[in-house]
Parts: C-alpha cells; sequence; structure tokens
C-alpha cells in the first residue's frame, strides 16, 4: 500500500506530470537531453522575479527575460534563441515583456547533469497571434551597432565585448595573465 501511495504521489507531482512535447513543431539542434516543448508562459524579467528589483518594461532589453510557465508556475529559462550563432533569446522576448506568450522550441532536461529547465526558443505568439521566428538578436544587435559592420562573427565586433577584453583581456584575468598565458602556450 505504501507503495502505491508513493507512485501515486509521483505522478501527481508536477515534474512527473507535465510533458510539453505535444504539438511541438520545434528543430532539433542534436543537443544532449534535448526535448521539443511548446507550452503558455508569462514573459517576465529574471531578476525583477527573485528579487523585486524591477525597472519599467523589464529593464529595456538589458535584463535576463524568464517564462513563467502557466502550466505549472515554473520559471523557465530561455538562454538561447534560433539563430545558429548561440544568441540569447532576451532580444526575441523583449516585447512580450509582461504578457502571455505560447512558445516552441526545445527544453534541455538532465537530472545528471542537474539541468532543469534550459529552454532554446524557436518560436513566439500571442494569444491568437501568429508565430514568430525567434531570430532577431543579431538583427537588432546590427542596428544598435551599426560602426561595427563588418565580416565574420558579429561578437569579434562588439564594441563592448572589445572594450572588456581591452580592460580585462581574454581570459577575463587581466592583461598580465593573457601576456603569461600566450607566452607559454603559443
Amino acid at each position: 500500500m505504501k507503495h502505491l501511495i508513493a507512485l501515486l504521489a509521483l505522478a501527481a507531482s508536477p515534474l512527473a506530470a507535465q510533458d510539453f512535447s505535444e504539438g511541438s513543431e520545434a528543430k532539433s539542434w542534436n543537443l544532449y537531453a534535448e526535448v521539443p516543448a511548446t507550452f503558455e508562459a508569462e514573459v517576465v524579467d529574471v531578476l525583477c522575479n527573485l528579487t523585486g528589483n524591477c525597472p519599467d518594461n523589464c529593464g529595456d532589453g538589458t535584463r535576463q527575460l524568464g517564462l513563467i510557465r502557466t502550466a505549472d508556475n515554473v520559471m523557465v529559462l530561455p538562454l538561447k534563441n534560433n539563430q545558429p550563432a548561440f544568441t540569447g533569446a532576451a532580444t526575441d522576448l523583449a516585447p512580450y515583456c509582461g504578457q502571455t506568450v505560447q512558445v516552441d522550441g526545445l527544453l534541455i532536461e538532465d537530472e545528471d547533469l542537474n539541468a532543469s529547465n534550459i529552454y532554446l526558443v524557436q518560436r513566439i505568439k500571442t494569444a491568437g497571434g501568429e508565430w514568430s521566428k525567434a531570430s532577431q538578436a543579431t538583427k537588432v544587435w546590427a542596428k544598435q551597432f551599426p560602426e561595427a559592420k563588418g565580416k565574420g562573427a558579429w561578437f569579434r565586433r562588439d564594441p563592448r565585448i572589445k572594450e572588456i577584453i581591452a580592460r580585462e583581456g581574454y581570459l577575463g584575468l587581466g592583461l598580465e595573465a593573457d601576456a603569461v598565458f600566450i607566452e607559454e602556450n603559443f
């Protein structure tokens, strides 16, 4: 009897009961532990949600955004959008700050790696709306930094990244540590 009660409790838990793959049209990235997932969620400013530090409009693009899933009130972290580069999803989600949307993408869940609720958002839509591809990050970046136009990876031309490297070095340990590393390894 106690085994039956334990089994029923497990089956009733949100983790065991939730399968968000039905209806998903997400394309595989062939990532370890990826599972197609579509669900309804509120777009939130993660820092605001966790600390109460809440600037207007989810920080106007300066904050990491999250998804509070309607089905189980779990915070899901959308760390990538649909672009080939590992660009964040915050740019694509920013127009929906505070709104409830339907998302479709890949959920990363792996108990052994302690990875839970990591999401790669591929499409977004509002209730009754049309799906839009989550692929705006580099387009928005190009408009924000027209002086960084050129060939190659956008992040190698990003003035913010270049400034950090100039100040802290490639390793983030300072210019002296970079010089020692380069001398020892190259």
